[in-house]
């Protein structure tokens, strides 16, 4: 599966995508919002192999792609994605994430249309959500451009709790 955007390539992950994936997932601007169990490097290796996994999946329930620059597509920025897995029919959970070094030249927002852009129109989903650190105002700014709105806000896991953070519960519907 790919998706096409002006810019980007959204592809299907392989394994020869770990040290790229590796490299932005241990860069300590991406890992300022992450837990304790999110910064093992092992995670990595982990991670292609269950978005590998569910590209072969049928039926498939969970949509996890690779950003590429189109004129680069073997060499990824990041991942966007969409899963239906544990979500009740017709809703969805998103995902993002984007290289460091990529932050601030509109890929974030681009790859993200593109995949609710498919999850309302090829997964015919209703709405589709999405969990943020609340104190993560870069993905604030984006998600709230995106037309996202506020759904709750809550305490979150203790890794948060113990630097005083919260989580932010994130919806877009469908618009008929």
């Amino acid at each position: 599966m790919e998706i096409l955007t002006p810019r980007l390539l959204l592809r299907e992950f392989t394994p020869g995508d770990l040290p790229a994936f590796l490299a932005y997932q241990t860069d300590p601007r991406q890992t300022e919002f992450y837990g304790p169990e999110d910064l093992d490097p092992g995670l990595a290796a982990g991670l292609i192999e269950k978005f590998i996994a569910w590209s072969d999946a049928f039926p498939r329930q969970n949509y996890q792609l690779a950003i590429a620059q189109r004129e680069t597509p073997a060499s990824i920025i990041g991942s966007c994605g969409v899963r239906l897995e544990g979500c009740e029919p017709g809703l969805g959970e998103f995902g993002l994430e984007l290289a460091a070094e990529h932050w601030g030249r509109g890929f974030a927002g681009e790859a993200a249309q593109a995949t609710l852009r498919f999850a309302f129109e090829d997964l015919c989903l209703r709405e589709v959500r999405g969990v943020t650190v609340t104190q993560n105002t870069r993905v604030q700014r984006l998600i709230t451009r995106l037309g996202f709105r506020k759904v709750e806000t809550r305490p979150g896991p203790s890794w948060m709790r113990a630097r005083g953070w919260s989580e932010t519960v994130w919806a877009i519907a469908v618009v008929d």
